[in-house]
């Protein structure tokens, strides 16, 4: 093989993670394409298999597996995190309360980045965390706008319904008093990348005391221009000319 690093096995297992990089392929046109032969490619796909790195679809033809996407995902995540820090700075600085960035995996969304109210009584969401999409503003805007068909099995037991998430995304924001966590409310804002693509979900939380129960009255229009600021700086981040 061209241009190999000297370790065969290495270089075969991603002469076949290229092949597949085009999409899936049954075993003997993955051998014929990546020039291995048919025994080797078989043992090296199992193995990889094994490792999450491939995967087989309904056909039986190898596919790349779920761990290369996570792999893809969390560079992905980090670039986020670093993009939107600033943001979420001058969010806290706007409010005064305590800002986060979630993204949705499944059936949960996780906390990628924070930026701390300095307040003694204040919302404490710690990076990494992962919560339900069943209550909160940043919940309603991760499903509000994901396809109906995908939200519709997360609203049996939600703290809000179907029309809320139409509300939402008619008005931009959302708002939840309560809903995660007693004595709690927040604000959260749609973050998208250059193709209009939901990314992420910024909001802004803290006591109902200085939120009130009407926090969108109090800090939606905050919200929303950052998540717009942020939006453009996303698009900047992955054009292509930016890499």
């Amino acid at each position: 093989m061209e241009h190999g690093s000297g370790v065969g096995v290495i270089d075969k297992s991603v002469a076949l993670l290229a092949v597949l990089a085009e999409g899936p392929a049954p075993l003997n046109e993955l051998a014929s394409r990546s020039g291995i032969p048919r025994p080797t490619t078989h043992r090296l796909a199992v193995a990889l298999e094994h490792h999450g790195l491939l995967d087989r679809d309904d056909a039986g033809r190898f596919m790349l597996g779920p761990r290369i996407l996570e792999f893809a995902r969390a560079e992905d995540n980090e670039a986020l995190s670093e993009v939107a820090q600033p943001h979420l700075d001058r969010l806290r600085s706007l409010t005064g309360e305590s800002t986060q960035l979630y993204i949705r995996r499944d059936d949960r969304r996780i906390c990628l980045a924070v930026s701390e109210s300095t307040r003694g009584l204040r919302d404490t969401v710690p990076v990494g965390a992962t919560l339900s999409l069943a209550a909160g503003s940043a919940a309603q805007v991760l499903l509000a706008w994901a396809d109906l068909a995908d939200a519709a099995p997360y609203l049996s037991g939600a703290a809000f319904d179907a029309s809320t998430l139409t509300r939402v995304r008619h008005q931009g924001w959302a708002a939840s008093v309560a809903e995660r966590e007693e004595g709690v409310a927040s604000v959260s804002a749609p973050v998208f990348d250059g193709n209009a693509a939901l990314v992420a979900a910024i909001s802004v939380s803290g006591p109902i005391d200085r939120l009130t129960r009407q926090p969108g009255r109090v800090h939606a229009a905050a919200v929303q221009q950052v998540a717009t600021d942020l939006s453009a700086a996303v698009a900047v981040s992955r054009s292509p000319t930016a890499r």
